[in-house]
């Protein structure tokens, strides 16, 4: 599924990966939320609800630009730079090209909707 991220006015392409838990999250879609920074490699924010992630890896290793949910925590996590595997995070996409707008320090104001 093709996404629009909008980051403080500047859209985005994005995509979901056809699975369970991403379906699950594009049901929540569109949602307007705030990043926050988390330990400089990631934003991160609440979700309505938890996302269903039965059947998912039991980890995963992000990369620069995925789209994860940290099922422990119940919150999205959009990555602008790599991490080590981590148990609980489930990817559900990721961004077609990386934004630049995504790293450093400071939150961020983003529309996650589908692609029209």
């Amino acid at each position: 599924m093709a996404l629009t991220i909008t980051i403080n006015g500047t859209p985005y392409a994005a995509s979901l990966d056809d699975t369970p838990p991403a379906r699950d999250f594009a049901s929540l879609l569109p949602l307007d939320l705030v990043l926050r920074d988390y330990h400089g490699i990631e934003k991160v924010a609440d979700l309505p609800r938890d996302i269903d992630t039965s059947g998912a890896p039991a980890s995963y290793e992000p990369r620069a630009g995925d789209i994860t949910v940290f099922a422990p925590w119940g919150n999205i996590a959009i990555f602008y730079k790599p991490f080590r595997a981590s148990p609980g995070l489930v990817r559900l996409g990721a961004f077609d090209q990386m934004p630049e707008a995504l790293g450093g320090a400071g939150d961020l104001t983003v529309r996650i909707e589908r692609a029209r």
